[in-house]
């Protein structure tokens, strides 16, 4: 196992110096759920949630909430972004009457420092609006597996994680 980097010899947090490293393409790709009832998936699949476009707006906090996240999270360095996306997928079993709302985000840049914190802050976000958006409905939502998937680009290169492998 590798040791802590955002530490210095006598033990103290610190953000990590990038200088030397080379500014390489970096990808990182993080996903997570939320589970709902049923009739709350139906709601947003049917654009009849009373604050609006659920997925469309909890896309555009994702993408806000990747550009912000070393406002966020004190020891990451502030990056250019080149590309946000996120996306949704909807699952429902009515015989288990269990839904979820899949969220994946992809996030790139070209630079010195990967990405994987900006794709976990898109999703989070993201599945933190759709929450929001309906919890009038459903205060029993939950958010769980929230996770890098993928991450490729600098010194360390490409991880995959065991079950996004297929």
């Amino acid at each position: 196992m590798s040791a802590l980097t955002h530490f210095d010899a006598q033990g103290q947090a610190h953000m990590v110096d990038v200088a030397a490293k080379a500014a390489t393409h970096r990808i990182a790709i993080a996903s997570g759920r939320i589970e709902m009832l049923p009739a709350t998936l139906a709601i947003i699949e049917a654009g009849n949630a009373k604050k609006g476009d659920v997925l469309g707006i909890a896309r555009i906090a994702g993408i806000m909430a990747a550009k912000k996240t070393s406002d966020l999270i004190p020891l990451c360095h502030p990056l250019a972004l080149t590309r946000v996306a996120i996306k949704f997928e909807a699952f429902s079993d009515q015989k288990l009457g269990a839904s979820s709302i899949f969220c994946t985000a992809t996030v790139e840049t070209v630079g010195p420092t990967g990405v994987e914190m900006e794709a976990l802050t898109a999703v989070q976000i993201a599945l933190l609006t759709i929450y929001d958006m309906c919890k009038a409905v459903d205060r029993a939502m939950s958010i769980s597996d929230v996770r890098v998937v993928e991450k490729h680009g600098g010194q360390s290169g490409s991880f995959v994680a065991e079950a996004a492998q297929g």
